[in-house]
């Protein structure tokens, strides 16, 4: 593990955070590997309902650490599984609700990574940024699908074409993130929702992201889908917990289901 990955686990919430400030947290092969470890045993965790992906003051991630991706560049696909997709992969993979913290930069795999998170917010002082063609490179996992099904194609084309840097307002008109809130307050607003993830029926909450981050497919059939899923859950013992504090008049207790 190295120290340039913090990762902490307190009430049902794991944080991997950005820990190496003095490079503006760009990030290493050994980075990506702790990160994805980290999300690997979240989501095998039952004391782990939900990732927090943060940064350290004023800087989330400045994107790769150049000298290491020109070390080895990684071919995504080409063989053997680079640290950088084992890491995105986990990320995509994850089957409970990750949310982002993005105070500050967030350059190149530091947006890219925001299109694949349940929910983002952002400081009043974030910066986005892929520079990827200005690199004489091409997107990255996905954000030439994803964020023109977002923002629409010519509003994507501002990032991936012309390098162009959104900042934090820009970023929740065009649906990037969820909210943006004073630098001071960001850890704060992001740790109560976090917590009010944590606290809901763990079941539940799987199955909402596993039916938002399905495939497209024609509407009957996701009705359908989620129409079995629905059942399943009415028989289930989070269910008839929920039930049963609602006719008693008090908060759900999901503490003791995984």
């Amino acid at each position: 593990m190295t120290d340039a990955i913090r990762v902490e686990t307190s009430d049902y919430i794991r944080t991997i955070r950005f820990n190496r400030p003095d490079k503006k947290n760009a990030i290493t092969r050994p980075m990506y590997t702790a990160m994805a470890e980290a999300l690997e045993d979240a989501n095998a965790n039952r004391e782990v309902r939900v990732v927090v992906l943060a940064g350290s003051e004023g800087v989330f991630t400045a994107g790769n650490d150049l000298v290491d991706f020109i070390e080895a560049p990684p071919h995504i696909g080409g063989g053997d599984m680079p640290p950088v997709e084992r890491f995105m992969r986990a990320l995509m993979d994850c089957e409970k609700p990750v949310i982002a913290a993005v105070d500050g930069l967030a350059i190149g795999i530091g947006t890219t990574l925001l299109l694949h998170c349940d929910l983002a917010y952002a400081s009043d002082r974030a910066v986005f940024k892929t520079p990827f063609v200005d690199l004489a490179l091409a997107p990255e996992f996905g954000s030439s699908q994803i964020l023109p099904g977002l923002v629409g194609r010519a509003v994507a084309g501002e990032l991936l074409l012309l390098g162009e840097s959104w900042d934090a307002a820009k970023a929740m008109s065009r649906h990037l993130v969820a909210d943006v809130f004073p630098a001071g307050r960001l850890e704060e607003e992001v740790t109560h929702r976090a917590r009010t993830l944590a606290a809901k029926a763990p079941g539940a909450v799987r199955a909402a992201k596993a039916l938002m981050t399905r495939p497209g497919e024609p509407l009957v059939e996701r009705i359908v889908r989620e129409g079995g899923i629905f059942a399943d859950l009415l028989r289930s013992e989070e269910f008839k917990e929920a039930v049963t504090a609602f006719m008693e008049r008090r908060k759900p207790d999901f503490s003791k289901f995984g």
